[in-house]
């Protein structure tokens, strides 16, 4: 009679080093207090590709090195106390005015749905836990724990974009991708032209149009030298039937090698989704969910 093999060990759970709750594995941040988690050694060896499931320096293998230095995790610290160092989230109404008042008077607030510090339960673009507030070496920091719709911060000067970036303008959410430069052209074996479009120059980066399902729907391309003016009844880009866009409302300008998002005086403003996590100054506008939030620093 063959010995039953013995069970695989069960993986231990993880708890987060400053609060100790339980942590998922593909968590970044700790849902409970806030504090980014070290990713743990579980990846593929780097010289023969086997998995290594058990968190070992060394590949089993091969001995090829598996340990991969991690940043040190980032604790938050106390807000600051005292006459005059008060944070507060003010939540605005459609008009721009004050509503409520949320003094902030730990290390990390959430704010979501439902189960939350701060609850909008009758908000159905917030998710249930969407964002957190939190203090790190003195800094109020906004971080977006994998919501929905994301959280949206106002600029108050011109952004640069990067990769990805998601811009919202008026009420048109807007994908900013870099593009590859093309290759060579192949040669044409009777060197008979192609007939093509005429262009301004090499397109560097499109900006798409982006639904409520994810997908894209118009595009427009950048090239070197061109700006792009986007509004309601002026602009390049033009969208008639968006009553929260200014009648110009941004601009899309070439900068060496670069594209900077400019508001030209409109109503509303423009905003940039938080990726990560996002450093926030006095008087910052925030959009999460349906909520209008500006941080008041005193």
């Amino acid at each position: 009679m063959n010995p039953k093999p013995a069970a695989s060990p069960r993986p231990a759970d993880r708890r987060c080093p400053s609060c100790a709750a339980t942590l998922t594995g593909d968590q970044t941040f700790c849902g409970a207090c806030g504090t980014r988690i070290a990713t743990p050694t579980n990846h593929a060896c780097a010289n023969c590709g086997r998995a290594d499931v058990g968190g070992n320096k060394f590949c089993p293998s091969c001995g090829h090195p598996l340990h991969l230095p991690t940043p040190p995790p980032m604790q938050p610290v106390s807000l600051p106390s005292g006459p005059g160092r008060a944070i507060t989230l003010v939540l605005l109404d459609r008009t721009g005015q004050e509503v409520s008042r949320f003094p902030l008077h730990g290390a990390v607030t959430t704010l979501g749905r439902q189960g939350s510090d701060l609850n909008f339960p009758d908000d159905g673009y917030l998710s249930p836990v969407h964002a957190q507030f939190v203090m790190v070496d003195g800094s109020l920091v906004v971080r977006d724990l994998g919501s929905r719709n994301g959280t949206w911060v106002y600029l108050d000067r011109p952004h640069r974009l990067v990769e990805g970036d998601m811009v919202l303008i008026g009420s048109q959410v807007l994908r900013y991708r870099r593009l590859g430069y093309p290759g060579p052209r192949p040669p044409e074996a009777d060197n008979t032209r192609r007939l093509g479009s005429l262009t301004p120059q090499t397109d560097m980066a499109n900006l798409a149009q982006i639904r409520s399902d994810g997908r894209a729907r118009d595009m427009v391309h950048l090239s070197p030298g061109r700006t792009l003016r986007i509004g309601r009844e002026q602009g390049d880009w033009q969208f008639p039937y968006d009553p929260s866009m200014s009648g110009l409302h941004a601009s899309i300008r070439s900068e060496d090698a670069d594209f900077v998002v400019a508001d030209e005086g409109s109503r509303n403003g423009i905003a940039i989704a938080v990726r990560s996590e996002y450093i926030l100054a006095d008087k910052t506008r925030l959009l999460l969910g349906d909520q209008m939030i500006r941080t008041e620093f005193a």
